[in-house]
Order: structure tokens, then C-alpha cells, then sequence
């Protein structure tokens, strides 16, 4: 990739420094463009080279680079070479950079940039992602909103580098909040209502029953009898559990279709409740099952009675809890899927519980445990409607598409469409992704409906708006134009910088391959179409001579092309029309 540029540069260098090639490929990067400054298209990191060169006395890595550049030849693909501070530059001759970039994003279409040599020795792994787990019999809570779109792109980007991607969703659909639930419906609740409303009228039998439960004992002790019943299996209560479960479960699907996201599996805490009692067993056969004098069972991690290493896996009546059941989730996967990679991605709260689940794990003897991974994301402050604060996703979803309506009904250049309630919501999910995505993952941000919806700046409207800007410039004009090109029409500046860019977008993947950070590929998006919106400016199709016009509608066929793959990559759907 890099349109086999990175691998002649490569090569040269293999004879001069007796080196394989393989080995410096992941040495030589694009050069990130600079504003008025036309760079250099590729440089080697002499740093990288001498990483593994323990001679202290080895000379001035400045003088390296130049003794190194010296040694090096200008041929058909590389025009000229030079130094940069530490490191060897090389510019490619520019009808060839031309030629193949345009050809490359053409022809390898949504797989530009996965075709690589920086992913040629990547395995094909099966990887389960685990994300969004929502709490069944409650409306889907906006604090799910950030695992699910992080657990979409990870099982994205993970898929679209070839591996074989199995998306769970673990339900919260077990513990004693279905006690509470259970006991709440006998008392509160109305069919009718459940059958109409159902989350919306189990969240209000939920909070009912839990003042009454605080003020009423007998009803704390029912609750506790009714989650005892399901434990053990009794009909009616479970009949009743799996009525609350099927209905949410429905509304649940509803809610990912308007998010563009699916499941392979839809699994819970309730598929281990037997399960997890083998765990309990196997953890006392096993003597690390220790009973504390309130009846309780717990694990001591330190080996040495500290009991801020102490993990809780049974209640003193002898049923389960969270930790528990998710040991036994983790053993049944391993059975199903013998995978090698699993991902759970939730927030940064539950990182001592994951912490303690790998590591119970690995004192149970599965040496696998070390392929179990938490990827944790910080808190989303401010998120609120204009009725006041948000509980439900529904609720910002709605307010996503009634404020991006409002705000493409105010804009002169909208164009008359089809379904503008979809096209709003598209728009409206990309900004919020963006929002989310361009910072790490692992920090808190405060959510801004100011921000997400500005279509200028760095926002997810901007990209949309790119996108339907470029879509519309190959319906005008591409019927007639798109079937040759003129490399020697693409060499002004503004041409350069964008084939410069499309250069870098394998690294940009290969980077957020490496730390599961979405991050890198929003910024790199949001350059793009900064250079786009320059580039369509400047470079007029409309007339143009022939020849000059079908180069630059190559040129922006290729960027909406990029542009495109990327959005997907990050769970945005692409509008052609806004």
C-alpha cells in the first residue's frame, strides 16, 4: 500500500543497509502535509533504525541520516532525497504519485488502505466484542450510548482488517433489580399498559417499587424471595422474567437499527446462572473459595488476606453475582469459540472488576485469560434535551433529528429530499459520533449541542456535508468524464496536498488497529475534506477544458471514496443529499 511506494524505498535501502525489507517498512511513513509548504512524500525514522544499536558511542544520528542519504540514488519512483531533523526524506515523482494514488483508491474501493504490507503479517483471528449491555426491563439508558458506538467501531475495524468478528450483547437481564421487578409487577403493574409501553412501564413499576421497598421491609423481603424463585427455576417467575426480557429485547433491536448497529448474539447474565454455581464449584475444588462470617463466598487475589484484593462471588443465600456469572460467560465463549481475542468494552468504572475477572481466570488455570481485554471510556457530562436531563437514548435521538431538521430547513443551499427525517438523523448520529470520537476514549468530555451541530469546523456535519458536496459534483459531471485522466492536470498545489493525504490513510489505520482509539481516523477525515472544501474552490470542473475537468472529478471521486470508507469504519452511514 501506499501504493507500493514505501516498499521501492524500502528495497533501496535494504542493499545499502543489508537489511531485509520487511523489516524497514514500518520504519518509513507519509509526511503529514503542512499548510503552504510542500513537503516531502515519505520519510525513514533514523531513530527507529538504531533503536536496537546498543553502542553508546554510535555517531550523531544527524550525521547518520546524511551519510545515509548520500549513499542513496534518485531513480524512476523517488525524485529527490534529503534530510529532515533525524530522519531521510524522499519525494515521488509526481505524475507517478498521481497515477497510482487515483488508480489505487479507485480500484481497491472500500478495501483502500487494508491492503497494506503494514498489515501483511497480521493473523486472521476470531475476536468477540462484547459492548452496549444495556439493563433489561429499563429504557435503554443514554450512559450505553458511548459502549455501543466504541464497540461498533472496534467490531468494524477488526472486520474490515479480515478477522472473523463475533458482536455480543450482554445483557443486564439477571440479579435482584428482578426481584425488585418481579415483586413491583404483582403489586403495580397492568398488562395492558406492559403490552403498549412495555420499558416505559417497567421503569415506572421499577421506581415505584423501590420507594416502597425502602420505607416497607415485607416488600424488600418479597423481592429477595422472587429473585430466590428465579434462581432456583420456579415457572411462573421466570415466565414472567423472560416476558420482561423478549419485550425489551424488542425495543432494544429498534433502537440499533436507528444507530445503523446488529448483533451476532444476543446473550445476558441469565444464560449463567447455572453456570456460574460449576464456577463456584470449581473455584472450591480448586481451594480458592474462602467463606467470611457473614456467609458470603470471595476469592482472595493476593494470596496474602489483603482485602482490598478480595473479590465477592456469592451472596450469603448461596446465589450468584456479576463477577461470578462473568467468569462463567468467559468460559462458555472460550468453548464456543475458541477465540482468540475478546474485547469487553464498557466504562472506566468497572476496570478493577474486569481486573479481577482476567485475573481469576488465570488462578483457575486458563492460560487464555490473557487474551480478555477491557477497553474502558470516561463519562459524558451535559448531555441534555431541551425538556431538561437525559435519561433515554430515545429521547437524544429524537432531539438529533428534530434540531438537524430545523437547522437544514434554515440553510439556503439544502437540497429537496426524498426522506429528510433519515437524512437528519444520519447527519445528526454523525456529529454525535464525532463529537465522542475525536478525543481518547479514556477521557471524560462535556457534551455541547452547539458544537455537534456547527457545520463549519471540525464536526461530523462538516464530513457529511463534504461528502454530499463531492456526491453531488460526480452526478453533475461524471457521466462523461470519469473514464481516463491526465496526470499532468493534477499538479497544482491543492492536488498535491490531497494525494500527499490519501498517501497516509493506511497508517492512520494501522495506528487505530494498534490502540483501538477512533480518534486518529476522525482526524484524519476531518483534514481531508479541510482540504476538499479548499480544493473545490480553487479547482473549477465546471468550465474546464475536458481533460482538466476529468482529472480533478477523478481527484474528488477519490476523496469521497476515503471519505466514505472512513465514516463506515466509525458507524457513520454517508448521505448523498443534505
Amino acid at each position: 500500500m501506499a501504493c507500493g511506494f514505501r516498499r521501492v524505498i524500502a528495497c533501496q535501502l535494504s542493499r545499502v543497509l543489508d537489511l531485509p525489507p520487511e523489516n524497514l517498512i514500518k520504519s518509513i511513513s507519509a509526511v503529514p502535509i503542512f499548510k503552504n509548504e510542500e513537503a516531502a512524500d515519505f520519510q525513514l525514522s533514523v531513530d527507529s533504525l538504531l533503536e536496537k544499536d546498543n553502542d553508546h558511542s554510535r555517531p550523531d544520528i544527524q550525521v547518520h541520516a546524511k551519510r545515509l542519504a548520500e549513499k542513496l540514488r534518485c531513480d524512476t519512483v523517488v525524485s529527490e532525497i534529503s534530510t529532515g531533523e533525524r530522519t531521510v526524506n524522499f519525494k515521488i515523482n509526481r505524475e507517478l504519485l498521481t497515477k497510482m494514488v487515483l488508480q489505487q483508491v479507485i480500484e481497491d474501493g472500500s478495501k483502500y488502505g487494508l491492503k497494506s504490507e503494514l498489515f501483511s503479517d497480521l493473523p486472521q483471528n476470531k475476536i468477540v466484542v462484547e459492548f452496549s449491555s444495556p439493563n433489561v426491563a429499563k429504557k435503554f439508558h443514554v450512559g450505553h450510548l458511548r459502549s455501543t458506538i466504541i464497540g461498533n467501531f472496534i467490531a468494524n475495524l477488526k472486520e474490515a482488517l479480515g478477522h472473523q468478528v463475533i458482536r455480543i450483547n450482554y445483557l443486564g437481564d439477571w440479579g435482584m433489580q428482578f426481584g425488585l421487578l418481579g415483586t413491583g409487577f404483582q403489586l403495580f403493574g397492568y398488562e395492558e399498559k406492559l403490552q403498549s409501553n412495555p420499558l416505559q412501564h417497567l421503569f415506572e413499576v421499577y421506581v415505584q417499587v423501590n420507594k416502597e421497598a425502602a420505607d416497607d421491609k415485607s416488600v424488600a423481603k418479597s423481592a429477595q424471595e422472587f429473585f430466590q424463585r428465579l434462581e432456583l427455576g420456579d415457572v411462573q417467575a421466570l415466565s414472567l422474567w423472560q416476558k420482561f426480557r423478549d419485550l425489551s429485547i424488542e425495543e432494544y433491536i429498534r433502537i440499533y437499527k436507528r444507530l445503523g448497529i446488529y448483533f451476532d448474539e444476543y446473550s445476558g447474565e441469565s444464560f449463567y446462572r447455572e453456570k456460574s454455581q460449576e464456577v463456584l464449584k470449581l473455584l472450591e475444588s480448586k481451594g480458592l473459595l474462602l467463606k467470611t462470617i457473614k456467609g458470603t463466598a470471595v476469592v482472595d487475589l493476593s494470596g496474602n488476606g489483603d482485602p482490598s484484593s478480595v473479590c465477592t462471588v456469592m451472596r450469603s443465600d448461596g446465589t450468584s453475582l456479576y463477577a461470578t456469572r462473568d467468569l462463567a460467560a468467559a468460559i462458555d465463549r472460550m468453548d464456543k469459540y475458541n477465540f482468540d481475542t475478546m474485547i469487553y468494552v464498557t466504562d472506566k468504572g468497572q476496570k478493577k472488576h474486569f481486573q479481577q475477572v482476567f485475573q481469576m481466570l488465570k488462578i483457575m488455570g486458563y492460560d487464555w485469560a490473557e487474551r480478555c481485554h477491557h477497553v474502558p471510556f470516561g463519562l459524558v457530562q451535559g448531555m441534555k434535551t431541551r425538556r431538561g436531563d437525559v435519561t433515554f437514548l430515545e429521547d437524544v435521538l429524537n432531539e438529533i433529528q428534530l434540531r438537524m431538521l430545523q437547522n437544514m430547513a434554515s440553510i439556503k443551499t439544502t437540497k429537496e429530499l426524498k426522506n429528510p427525517q433519515e437524512t437528519a438523523e444520519r447527519v445528526g448520529l454523525a456529529a454525535l459520533i464525532v463529537q465522542d470520537f475525536k478525543g481518547l476514549l479514556l477521557s471524560d468530555y462535556k457534551f455541547s449541542w452547539d458544537r455537534v451541530f456547527q457545520s463549519h469546523g471540525d464536526t461530523g456535519v462538516f464530513l457529511q456535508y463534504t461528502h454530499a458536496r463531492l456526491y453531488s459534483l460526480e452526478e453533475t459531471f461524471g457521466c462523461g468524464y470519469l473514464n481516463d485522466f491526465n496526470t499532468a492536470c493534477l499538479q497544482e498545489p491543492q492536488s498535491v496536498s490531497i494525494l500527499q493525504h490519501l498517501l497516509r490513510f493506511d497508517e492512520v489505520l494501522y495506528r487505530s488497529s494498534q490502540d483501538l482509539q477512533p480518534r486518529h481516523i476522525v482526524s484524519y477525515l476531518l483534514t481531508l475534506s479541510h482540504l476538499a472544501a479548499v480544493a473545490h474552490k480553487t479547482l473549477q470542473v465546471k468550465d474546464s477544458p475536458p481533460e482538466v475537468a476529468g482529472a480533478r472529478l477523478h481527484l474528488f471521486k477519490a476523496v469521497r471514496s476515503v471519505l466514505a470508507n472512513g465514516m463506515k469504519l466509525l458507524g457513520i452511514t454517508p448521505v448523498c443529499r443534505m
